[in-house]
């Protein structure tokens, strides 16, 4: 068997799969779109007038296996535009017309030729069907609007993994179906953490235990910023579109934002909180004593995403952010950047992710400024992050216009990589702003801007880390810290509220089960609600004042007087604060 790259081979089995669809479905006229390769497989868009169910796709992978033993041979043709352009119109694929159409009339263009099949593609692809490894799989099927576009017409796209080797494909599907148990989506609403409702699309609705995760995360956040210095500030969500104007966002994000007239005046939800930051900082005159300066912000934030874009928590339209906007003097720059990577390490190493990756990004071509002022700033950067011993890797050309930045991702425990983390330079916004602070030598000068956000979206953030633990919460940041049952609602329950008062009363969150149900049943739905500890109460423990706990996740069970029930769970509340802050 000839040995070929796997993008080449992924390439070639999207192709194996649009013909198996053709095949099946050719009484239909299918309509092809595009297929690219994308991480561990591809997909493929495809117009047709009957639905592809998922329980469909066994029968396509069946005919893509019959396809790689009939050894069809794969041959290049190429057309110019125009001749592709007929090509398709005479095959009747109008959406292939449309994809030729928009290809520059001088560039040569080649199509792939597998038995009665023939489809669009750069290449290059395999000699023939048989050199295809049979180590793939056909996933799901979801909507996609042609082109992303939600003008255009939704199409049917099938998902699908492909690899090298048996085993490859055999880990793959160990990891997503680890990964579907960790779904996030699955867990909210397993757990009753939040849920989503058709009169506010990809707008959360937080239920009480979601909600108590929330505060603690921005409890967590008010505690790091007490640390560091960060002043926490309110700002309005409704302002008037001449704010936007001012700050480039009417001209560069206008389609992500929404709208409304009031008074007769255009205003608009803020979709982020900095140009309001530039405001409270030039309200007042501030000299090089005052800085570095430090608003902290966790105002609720409003972005359209197109439906096809949106999913779960990851990326939703209603959020807030862990935000933060620090004005500082050009010098000043690397010092502050230590602080921030000192506080992102200690963030990130007390939610346990332990791979970290930094990118550092640089000036991109079309950028603001000059570049005395761009060398200086990133000079800065990569001499902070030079101090501060953490590997990192360049980025070039990839920072924002106004700006460098700093980039962090982190890997969840089935290693999928996340970016949570950014510090951002800015030159723009003090510009466009006219901020102002007074030197050491009574003049008037520039402030710079650094963005930075740790947790970034506490909604995505939510996402992230309720699959990277698996649900399981840790004892600070549990919705629900222990479950108190007693053994007899008759004899016990009396005592299992008395406790359960004077634990709540020292700030920790218990609830008594006074369902009427076997202990056996009680037990195991407290297990499948991932609640930190059952403590059991029966005759024993009210005579000995104790209770008898067990941990999520153990079989042993441990008795202890109350008095040092309280002292461990006051010792478990502590991670609350990172031992560092400590």
């Amino acid at each position: 068997m000839a040995k070929y790259d796997l993008d080449t081979i992924r390439h070639s089995t999207a192709h194996l799969m649009a013909q198996a669809v053709d095949r099946i479905y050719k009484s239909h006229n299918p309509q092809f779109g595009i297929g690219p390769v994308i991480e561990n497989g591809f997909y493929y868009d495809i117009d047709l007038d009957v639905k592809i169910a998922d329980e469909d796709l066994e029968k396509i992978e069946k005919v893509m296996q019959e396809i790689i033993d009939e050894k069809l041979a794969i041959k290049r043709m190429v057309f110019s535009r125009d001749e592709a352009v007929e090509f398709w119109k005479k095959k009747n694929q109008p959406l292939k017309v449309e994809v030729v159409s928009g290809i520059p009339a001088d560039q040569e263009i080649s199509l792939y030729e597998q038995g009665e099949f023939v489809d669009l593609c750069r290449g290059p692809h395999v000699e023939n069907t048989g050199h295809l490894p049979k180590f793939f799989k056909l996933l799901h099927t979801a909507g996609a609007y042609w082109k992303g576009d939600s003008n255009n017409k939704m199409l049917q796209r099938i998902y699908a993994v492909s690899f090298n080797t048996k085993k490859q494909l055999e880990d793959h599907m160990i990891f997503l179906e680890e990964a579907k148990k960790r779904d996030h989506r699955k867990l909210g609403k397993e757990q009753e953490l939040f849920h989503f409702e058709s009169v506010a699309p990809a707008s959360p609705f937080f239920m009480p235990k979601g909600t108590t995760v929330y505060n603690e995360l921005v409890a967590f956040m008010r505690r790091i910023y007490v640390k560091y210095g960060y002043d926490e500030v309110i700002t309005p969500m409704l302002l008037d579109s001449d704010l936007w104007h001012t700050s480039g966002h009417y001209a560069h994000y206008k389609e992500n934002m929404y709208f409304s007239q009031v008074d007769k005046r255009e205003f608009a939800l803020k979709p982020m909180n900095c140009p309001c930051h530039m405001l409270m900082f030039k309200h007042y005159k501030y000299s090089y004593r005052d800085l570095p300066m430090r608003y902290a912000d966790f105002g609720r934030l409003h972005r359209y995403e197109s439906a096809g874009a949106v999913a779960g928590l990851t990326r939703v339209r209603s959020f807030c952010q862990d935000d933060a906007h620090i004005f500082i003097s050009l010098e000043g720059i690397q010092e502050e950047i230590i602080k921030l990577m000192e506080m992102f390490f200690i963030c990130y190493d007390h939610f346990g992710f332990k791979q970290i990756k930094i990118g550092l990004s640089t000036r991109p071509e079309s950028k603001a400024g000059d570049d005395a002022t761009w060398d200086v700033a990133e000079a800065a950067l990569q001499g902070a992050l030079d101090k501060t011993g953490h590997p990192y890797h360049i980025n070039a050309g990839d920072g924002a216009f106004y700006g460098p930045k700093i980039d962090i991702q982190i890997a969840d425990a089935i290693g999928r990589w996340h970016q949570l983390g950014t510090i951002q330079l800015d030159f723009q916004l003090p510009d466009r702003f006219d901020l102002k602070y007074t030197n050491e030598e009574g003049k008037d000068v520039r402030p710079v801007v650094i963005h930075r956000a740790l947790l970034g979206s506490l909604e995505r953030f939510i996402g992230v880390y309720l699959e990277h633990i698996a649900g399981i919460f840790p004892f600070w940041l549990s919705p629900e810290q222990a479950t108190i049952v007693p053994v007899s609602n008759e004899k016990h329950t009396e005592y299992c509220r008395t406790l359960a008062k004077e634990l709540r009363d020292m700030g920790f969150r218990v609830k008594v089960d006074e369902r009427n149900e076997t202990m056996g049943y009680k037990t195991r739905q407290i297990q499948q609600s991932k609640v930190p500890f059952m403590i059991v109460i029966g005759d024993r423990e009210m005579e000995n004042k104790a209770a008898n706990i067990r941990a999520y996740g153990e079989q042993a069970t441990k008795s202890l007087t109350i008095v040092e029930l309280k002292e461990y769970f006051t010792k478990l509340n502590l991670e609350r604060v990172p031992e560092k802050l400590r």
